[in-house]
């Protein structure tokens, strides 16, 4: 059951507006269930394998797009990052926004940790935001999520009068440029694809974050993201003995 809101604000945190609106996204053509390893393409088909640790409930219906299974996160990983965000956020953080929602995973699980007053996920592909609200609801979560259907750089901007950046968490899992990422011995994040660490800090301003980020990722250059006087916390996330990624949990400048 979602969580009702608190007196002094509504369900997101935010000023009433229509940007804001929760609708309803139909499954597409690019929106898929795949049952055979036949019929999944070849460059996805390691994923496939490892379909149930992305998805427990996978064989319930969790639909993902071909794309979206770069980039989902590991059910276990977005389970303990949901976890950690708990334990180190104050209480007065009561809205997380999940700027790259993907396939829904971190958003679930942002759910399912019973933190939040408010959760809003933020896709800008029509099809890959289908299926997220999609697996949401195998999980029973859907209607706990407010559902953005835009560009979170667009979004960002366009409400960063309403937003209440005192009571608020992003969280960014980027696109990491494509699978070669993890062919560069240290990541430069200065040139990740299609948005750079400093244009995703930069939109972030004023708001604590925690940026999910290659294992491999410059630690200087997340050093350097630090507030003065403050510390960026950096946590490496394994699964069966082998780091997934990282995530850098910045403060907001004071």
């Amino acid at each position: 059951m979602a969580r009702q809101p608190e007196e002094d604000f509504n369900m997101n945190g935010v000023d009433s507006s229509p940007t804001l609106e929760s609708k309803s996204f139909s499954l597409t053509d690019d929106c898929h269930h795949y049952q055979r390893r036949a019929d999944v393409p070849w460059d996805i088909q390691k994923y496939w394998e490892q379909r149930y640790s992305i998805f427990s409930l996978y064989d319930e219906g969790i639909h993902m797009t071909d794309d979206a299974w770069f980039g989902v996160t590991p059910e276990p990983v977005a389970r303990q990052i949901a976890s950690d965000l708990v334990a180190s956020t104050p209480s007065s953080k009561t809205v997380i926004i999940d700027i790259f929602a993907g396939a829904g995973g971190n958003a679930i699980a942002f759910a399912l940790s019973n933190r939040w007053s408010a959760i809003i996920a933020i896709e800008k592909e029509a099809s890959v935001i289908a299926c997220a609200q999609n697996n949401a609801r195998i999980y029973g979560v859907a209607d706990q999520i407010t559902w953005i259907n835009d560009d979170s750089f667009s979004y960002l901007k366009q409400n960063q009068t309403s937003i209440d950046r005192s009571k608020t968490v992003i969280f960014a899992s980027p696109p990491w440029g494509g699978p070669n990422y993890s062919l560069d011995g240290v990541f430069n994040l200065k040139t990740m694809l299609p948005y750079s660490i400093k244009d995703i800090h930069t939109a972030c301003e004023g708001m604590d974050s925690a940026l999910f980020l290659p294992r491999t990722s410059n630690l200087k250059q997340i050093a350097r993201l630090a507030p003065k006087g403050k510390k960026v916390e950096v946590v490496q996330y394994c699964m069966e003995g082998a780091s997934k990624a990282l995530v850098a949990y910045v403060p907001a400048v004071a």
